[in-house]
Order: structure tokens, then C-alpha cells, then sequence
């Protein structure tokens, strides 16, 4: 199996997410096995693949149950055409993110109060502060939240409630340079072309190629 595969088989869903009624009812192992077959879920729909659920949740209980109805030899030949689906779907995708972001990305660019710095990232003042700046090794203290293009919430510490702390070294490069032209205090909507985000290979519910918007707030600067 490949890499990509693997992780699109293997990877259990990362980052917080707002805790519902029957997530609380469920035990350690429900959510551990939720996560596993949400991540799939995810990741199959960010790349446009056709699945068989029925088929895939058939081959997952009888091969756990040793039961595997596929011969070696057809378990290779089906990752094989597998690779050839992932790869397809996610030029396919990758390809329209792209175009739309860069569709996008011009038109912003002309709205007033918008400025774009020499890499491409857009920005734009909705506060500005008067406190410290951080430098690209700094921890800093902020409130987010990010959406796609389509206005899709992806990830908000603002809807979680809680801040969150982080160096600014170990983040996507459209942060990393925007943060640091913000001041203490500041809240800046920041427009992240992909590759300044996650590239083509996207991450989670971010599709390869896209293009991120966050409302970013800089509550504190901790020197490193």
C-alpha cells in the first residue's frame, strides 16, 4: 500500500472540535473507531472518490475477523488501481482549488483596505493594536477563525471558546509572516493563497490547492 493510502486508511482525525450530546455518550473505543471512519470519510470527500461504503465496511469486519475474501495478488492489484483513483481525483481537485483561489486572490486584492505582500498573502486591518510584535520564533496567544472560500468553517478557537498558544515557527508560512505584521491587540483578516497554507497536498477537511481566509486576533507575544 502506499504512503497516501495509509494515511488515508490509518490516520485518525486530529484537531478540536465542538463536543455534541452524543459524542459525550460515546465511549473511549466509539470515538476512537468514530474518528478513524470520520477521517476516511473526509479525506475520500476533499479528493472526490467514489466509494463503495457497503463494500468498504464489508471488507474492513471480515478481514478483522480474518476473513479476507481477497488474494494477496488482488489485494496489490486493487491498491494499484486505488493509487491511480487517488491521484486523478486529487489533480482534478487540486486544479480547481487553484483556479479558484487565484480567481479569488485578484479580485481581493482591489477591495479597499486590502494589501498583498510580495509572497502573495493578502491582508486586511479590522483592528489595529498597539502592543509588541512578534518575531518568527516568538509564542504568541490568539484567537482565530478560519474558513474556505465558500465560507466553510474549518477550524475556530473563537467557537471552542479558548485561545490557543503556539510558536510561530511551527505553523503554515501564511502565518508565520502575517502574524508578524500585527501588533498586540490587533485583529487582521488574513487571505492565505495554498502555497503559502498547505500546498497541494491540503490537510484534513482542506482540500489540496486551497486558498484560506482566518480572522486573526494577537492577544500576546511571549518572546522565545
Amino acid at each position: 500500500m502506499s504512503k497516501k493510502l495509509l494515511i488515508i486508511a490509518c490516520a485518525i482525525l486530529m484537531g478540536c472540535c465542538a463536543t455534541t450530546k452524543a459524542q459525550k455518550e460515546m465511549t473511549k473505543e466509539q470515538q476512537a473507531s468514530y474518528a478513524l471512519g470520520a477521517n476516511n470519510g473526509e479525506q475520500f470527500k476533499n479528493l472526490g472518490l467514489t466509494i463503495d461504503i457497503e463494500m468498504f465496511s464489508k471488507g474492513v469486519k471480515e478481514a478483522m475477523a480474518g476473513q479476507n475474501q481477497l488474494t494477496p495478488e488482488q489485494m496489490q492489484e486493487a491498491f494499484g488501481f486505488l493509487d491511480e483513483m487517488v491521484k486523478e481525483a486529487q489533480n482534478k481537485v487540486l486544479k480547481e482549488e487553484k483556479a479558484a483561489g487565484a480567481e479569488f486572490l485578484a479580485k481581493n486584492k482591489k477591495e479597499a483596505g486590502v494589501v498583498e505582500t510580495a509572497s502573495g498573502l493578502q491582508y486586511k486591518v479590522v483592528k489595529e493594536g498597539t502592543g509588541k510584535k512578534p518575531g518568527p520564533t516568538d509564542q504568541v496567544k490568539v484567537h482565530y477563525h478560519g474558513t474556505l472560500l465558500d465560507g466553510t468553517v474549518f477550524d475556530s478557537s473563537v467557537e471552542r471558546g479558548e485561545p490557543i498558544t503556539f510558536p510561530l515557527n511551527g505553523v503554515i508560512k501564511g502565518w508565520t509572516e502575517g502574524l508578524q505584521l500585527m501588533s498586540e491587540g490587533s485583529k487582521y483578516i488574513l487571505y492565505i493563497p495554498s502555497d503559502l497554507a498547505y500546498g497541494d497536498r491540503g490537510a484534513q477537511t482542506i482540500k489540496p490547492g486551497a486558498t484560506l481566509i482566518f480572522e486573526v486576533e494577537l492577544i500576546e507575544v511571549n518572546p522565545k
